[in-house]
């Protein structure tokens, strides 16, 4: 073959290297389309959502504008004032009051109402208007509230953030975390997080030797075993939820077992122990298929050979089998862990005051409360805690070997 006919060659090559892609890429292109349209664009709504909030610059613009100026520090300008009067009175006349309300309610408990007292009587102001806002309430003298709208004017803000790990800020805009007895989302985080590491450690417990069973029985039974592993998957986890209500309620299945054989009556539902009960059940099979489809990649023939160069049982299961299976042990922890920071059915069903984790918090503000600033900071915290723990599984085990079936 002459070197003309090799370069045309390689030229062939690389066209037909080029088509195949390309026709890869028309492939994979709907389901990246897919994505993009329900994963992607909804993070960065909520990640945008969760630092941005005009609504008071935009309903506000003048007692923005004149606040900027103000550090915070003993009364604001008198043009804060008339700014303020101003901008009252337009949002009461156009509608939008309650719109500024409502996220002023967000920065200070009880400041819908008195927006809403001040706007109606805005009309009314006459020089000087301090005089006139503090007639209408007391706390307008307060620099607080004013600090408070200061705050609220930037179009983007880390006070959802702050909020979310329990900050506060004063008039000066100087950062403090709330007393312990007044922490509610700090609090909720760690229980979520010792939630979802009791549930991973309940799982592992229970899963790891049912994968071991289930990988070393014949193939008739193991998918026999297999297709009850999966069953739950069948069925609705509301479904499985309520079921567990049933078992676990005072006068429920076990309860009724243990006084039948004379036992007392346990309090297992509405409180922690029902959320870690309910919970590893229903997260179990994440645990369970992972290590299993590792196990069957392990030539049995690998622990005979240890056992037959001296090495007893255990100590050929604990130096050669276990290391070869802790990668899909490892990746069955790691969704069973993800899983559990977001559950928010099942603690909210069978938890309880006592049992509610985070996700429960980020429902209450995304349908009660209507703060979806705050809402999407929770969850974008919980965001960032999952791309933390994958970037710690990727320098540990490596992604190559997160083996899901």
């Amino acid at each position: 073959m002459s070197a003309h006919q090799g370069a045309k060659l390689a030229e062939q090559f690389r066209q037909s290297g080029k088509r195949a892609r390309r026709g890869t890429f028309l492939l994979v292109l709907p389901l990246l389309a897919f994505l993009m349209a329900t994963f992607i664009f909804p993070i960065g709504a909520m990640l945008n959502r969760s630092v941005e909030d005009p609504t008071v610059a935009t309903l506000l613009p003048r007692t923005a504008a004149a606040l900027r100026s103000w550090n915070g520090k003993g009364r604001p300008p008198f043009s804060a004032y008339s700014a303020l009067a101003d901008d009252l009175k337009r949002a009461n006349l156009e509608g939008t009051i309650g719109k500024v309300a409502t996220r002023m309610n967000f920065e200070r408990a009880g400041m819908r109402s008195l927006l809403i007292k001040t706007a109606r009587v805005a009309h009314t102001f006459e020089l000087p208007y301090a005089q006139a806002f503090n007639a209408v309430d007391l706390q307008w003298s307060e620099p607080e509230l004013w600090g408070a709208l200061r705050h609220a004017s930037a179009s983007t803000t880390a006070g959802y953030y702050a909020s979310a790990l329990d900050y506060s800020r004063t008039a000066d805009g100087k950062w403090h975390q709330r007393a312990e007895e007044d922490q509610i989302y700090v609090t909720l985080f760690i229980r979520t997080l010792w939630v979802a590491g009791v549930v991973t450690g309940l799982c592992f417990l229970l899963g790891y030797p049912l994968a071991y069973f289930i990988a070393h029985l014949d193939e008739r039974s193991r998918n026999l075993v297999l297709i009850l592993v999966l069953l739950p998957f069948w069925t609705s986890l509301l479904v499985r939820t309520t079921a567990w209500i049933a078992l676990l309620q005072t006068n429920g299945v076990v309860n009724d077992t243990l006084a039948a054989f004379g036992g007392e009556r346990l309090d297992l539902i509405h409180n922690m122990t029902g959320t870690l009960i309910a919970m590893t059940h229903i997260l179990l099979p994440f645990m369970v298929l992972p290590a299993y489809s590792v196990m069957l990649s392990v030539p049995p023939a690998l622990t005979r050979a240890a056992i037959s160069l001296g090495a007893s049982p255990w100590t050929a299961f604990w130096r050669v089998y276990f290391p070869m299976t802790l990668p899909g042990a490892a990746a069955g922890g790691l969704l069973v862990f993800i899983l559990a920071l977001g559950y928010y059915i099942t603690p909210a069903l069978v938890g309880g005051r006592t049992g509610q984790l985070i996700s429960n918090m980020i429902e209450f503000h995304m349908k009660t409360s209507l703060n979806w600033g705050l809402a999407a900071a929770l969850g974008g915290i919980l965001l960032g805690g999952v791309v933390v723990l994958y970037i710690l599984y990727a320098r540990v085990v490596g992604l190559n070997r997160l083996r899901l079936g």
